[in-house]
């Protein structure tokens, strides 16, 4: 028999949780439509799933959502209850108007896959990547998914969704993948998409990648890898408008946040960039960048806010990151009251880093790189200051340093600069000369 279902007011506090700080603190409050009360529920049990760690349970997922899709009249949509207990899945694909509800103690677990990947299903390559984001042709679907979504939430009682990637980073290592590696959540061309109060744990690849959405919240959600996990990124806005990331801790093996829109010349024809996105309170460790934005920037990333981050042991703690045949632009961004301690770099804006996807890219194709704000910084048991390097002749214009007082254990080595312009304003250690131009003076401020 079926638990019975969450009781209402439960699950209406649950949805709501991430709004209920606005008298208090800014929040994303205002990014996507509040939360809906269903008009019907059901659980995953009463569709053939067990909750046993050992009964596949993809099929019982399956026919829940297509029951749902049916349901599309229902007033408010449906809220389909994953009960406590550890539900192991193969991929599926959520509709739009439905809530995917985990229950304290529920985990969706992904199915453990044999070394020759033959029933992980595969889907397209995004057309601003051109090819699989590791290997050329197709890739390995998101463990959860959902294309040309509208209202749709995944949240609960911190309940976990466990891709179980290792056996994935292991085959990455061998190098015995033919295709690109699954991401735990991706969400494409989908509108008004809160992810709250759940656990993402050991994703095969990228864990959250929103991508050519709009109206997006990841609020109050828990990401964790180990360290030495490949390429785990933690949330990864790419392509989409009106994102809002806040109060989230994330521990993984790559970048813990990092904006994107695209790849080279794929992502240029695509042209579809990412704007208007906001971060805020964010607490977390890794062995790269703790907020980035790039490498993929090719269809642009401009008008972003990040603030109230507190990272700790990381290689970068910012890190803006693109190349040459990147084309597109960053600009407008704004990074203020960080805690960073512990870093190889505290802050990094480089312009010759990432790959390429073919030999067809335009080596010419130079990617802009104006206004970028980085202010009221604090950082301790730092190795170097920061690195500022554009692409030859083309200087990353209007970098503005306000008050960041950068410290290391004896000794922290110098900022080192090359093609950028900008000023600084009270920057410890001393800033580079690049950076003390009093014609720029008017744009930086504290």
């Amino acid at each position: 028999m079926a638990p019975p279902p969450p009781p209402s007011c439960l699950v209406t506090a649950a949805l709501l949780m991430l709004l209920s700080a606005a008298a208090a603190q800014e929040t994303c409050s205002g990014v996507a439509p509040p939360p809906p009360r269903r008009g019907a529920w059901m659980s995953v049990a009463s569709f053939g799933g067990a909750g046993d760690g050992r009964t596949l349970s993809t099929a019982a997922f399956e026919r829940a959502v297509a029951r749902i899709a049916r349901r599309r009249g229902a007033r408010g949509g449906t809220l389909l209850y994953v009960p406590p207990g550890v539900w192991l899945t193969g991929p599926f694909s959520l509709t739009s108007h439905m809530t995917l509800f985990l229950a304290r103690g529920a985990v969706i677990r992904a199915t453990q896959v044999p070394a020759d990947t033959s029933t992980w299903p595969l889907i397209d390559p995004l057309p601003s990547y051109g090819r699989g984001r590791e290997l050329p042709g197709r890739r390995y679907m998101s463990l959860i998914h959902g294309n040309g979504l509208q209202d749709v939430f995944i949240t609960g009682e911190n309940g976990t969704i466990d891709g179980q990637g290792s056996v994935w980073w292991d085959m990455w290592r061998k190098r015995t993948l033919p295709f690109t590696r699954p991401h735990l959540l991706e969400l494409m061309y989908s509108t008004d998409v809160i992810v709250s109060n759940v656990v993402f744990q050991d994703s095969p690849f990228w864990n959250i990648h929103p991508v050519y959405c709009s109206n997006v919240v990841v609020a109050n959600v828990t990401i964790l890898a180990p360290h030495d996990s490949p390429n785990t990124d933690g949330i990864d806005p790419d392509s989409s408008s009106n994102v809002c990331i806040e109060d989230c801790y994330i521990s993984t093996g790559d970048d813990l946040i990092s904006v994107k829109s695209g790849w080279d010349e794929y992502g240029i024809a695509f042209g579809r960039p990412s704007s208007g996105i906001t971060i805020r309170r964010v607490t977390g460790s890794g062995p790269f960048a703790g907020f980035a934005v790039g490498s993929e920037t090719s269809g642009g990333v401009e008008n972003v806010l990040v603030e109230h981050l507190n990272f700790f042991n990381m290689g970068v703690g910012i890190h803006v990151k693109t190349n040459s045949g990147r084309g597109g632009f960053i600009r407008n961004i704004t990074v203020s009251e960080v805690t960073l301690n512990g870093a190889r770099y505290g802050l990094r804006i480089a312009g010759d880093v990432g790959g390429h996807p073919d030999a067809s890219y335009n080596p010419n194709a130079l990617p802009v790189v104006d206004g970028v704000t980085i202010k009221n910084v604090w950082g301790q048991n730092i190795h170097q200051a920061g690195l500022l390097r554009g692409i030859g002749k083309l200087a990353f214009s209007h970098i503005c340093l306000s008050n960041v007082k950068l410290y290391g254990g004896t000794s922290i080595g110098p900022w080192k600069c090359q093609a950028v312009s900008g000023t600084t304003f009270d920057v410890q250690p001393s800033p580079c000369t690049e950076l003390a131009s009093a014609s720029e003076t008017g744009f930086c401020t504290n």
